[in-house]
């Protein structure tokens, strides 16, 4: 994912949130189910592949383990599978892998979508050091860690969905495909931002032209959402498509004790699959992502370099953002 600098009139309209001051929930809220440990274990798991470059040997098996853990989690696993043009205009090779969990009583209602990329960034391109731009991002936080979240939230609805007794709420879980493909900055040709999130422009534009009868009532995405330091402030496009949404994920988190890390601040708007799935799929949907605003970039000092590795994520900001996105399901 990159910044987006474009901000237009939604952008304008976004930074006067900065000016509206929301009143403090003090509530305190069912606290849900959730096991870092078991989250930061899937996250070893696919960093033991190795980088999941699209299309390379570990990326594929690493696809392949995410389709039985869904299945293991009770869901119906469908396998979306098509083309996007990359950054030079030849034709990619998508594979997104989706988890349907729902009952038979809750199979027609509406569903809540939540979402995260699987794929790493084939370029180190944010190195100081020319010749290690081309090594390929482990992508521990930036990949692994979202994926590794939902993995233990799809364990939890696997749990649910054995209780007769409570009302089930149907999710479908994303795992998208060459998120982190946009072009490198080692590439000397026109830089193009829709290079960017080519999973879920794909399975947007395909939701969209189709006319699917699943509907959603929101989607929440995750992206580097492991670090120790981590801090979620609300990002733009999200106040911008998805208002609603976002504010009661942060009153969530507000009162399960977690308020200083979803942070009040409004940050820029950044191009993350979020972004096309309210634009193109017309789902509101809320970005969980670490972006701080004190830096030039806005993103760790390990963003798309060779050290987003283990050290990079925290068990205790995983259970903080798997308790919220479970508050909301």
């Amino acid at each position: 994912m990159r910044r987006y600098f474009k901000l237009g009139v939604l952008g304008v309209l976004g930074f006067l949130g900065l000016l509206v001051s929301c009143n403090k929930q003090t509530a305190v809220i069912e606290r849900p189910s959730f096991c870092a440990d078991s989250a930061y274990a899937y996250i070893e798991k696919q960093m033991a592949f190795g980088p999941r470059v699209p299309n390379s040997a570990s990326h594929m098996q690493c696809a392949v383990w995410l389709i039985e853990q869904l299945r293991a989690c009770g869901a119906e696993v469908e396998l979306q599978k098509g083309f996007m043009p990359d950054y030079r205009g030849n034709n990619q090779q998508i594979y997104n892998i989706i988890g349907h969990f729902y009952t038979a009583e809750t199979a027609s209602r509406p569903r809540v979508l939540l979402g995260a990329h699987y794929d790493t960034r084939p370029w180190c391109d944010e190195e100081q050091d020319y010749q290690d731009r081309f090594y390929n991002v482990p992508g521990a936080n930036d990949g692994a860690s979202g994926v590794g979240v939902l993995l233990e939230v799809a364990r939890q609805l696997g749990i649910r969905m054995q209780d007769t007794t409570a009302g089930f709420q149907p999710v479908d879980i994303i795992f998208f495909d060459c998120e982190d493909m946009g072009t490198p900055r080692v590439y000397t040709g026109e830089e193009r931002e829709d290079t960017w999130c080519l999973g879920s422009q794909l399975w947007a534009t395909n939701y969209s032209n189709q006319q699917s009868a699943v509907r959603y009532k929101f989607g929440i995405v995750l992206d580097m959402v492991g670090a120790p330091d981590a801090v979620f402030p609300r990002e733009m496009y999200s106040t911008n498509y998805a208002a609603n949404y976002q504010q009661q994920i942060w009153r969530s988190a507000e009162q399960l004790g977690y308020g200083a890390l979803f942070s009040s601040q409004q940050s820029y708007p950044i191009t993350d699959d979020h972004y096309y799935i309210n634009y193109l799929a017309g789902i509101p949907t809320v970005d969980i992502i670490h972006y701080d605003m004190r830096n030039a970039t806005g993103f760790p000092f390990w963003w798309h370099t060779r050290q987003d590795n283990m050290d990079n994520v925290s068990k205790s900001t995983l259970q903080a953002v798997g308790e919220v996105v479970l508050s909301q399901l």
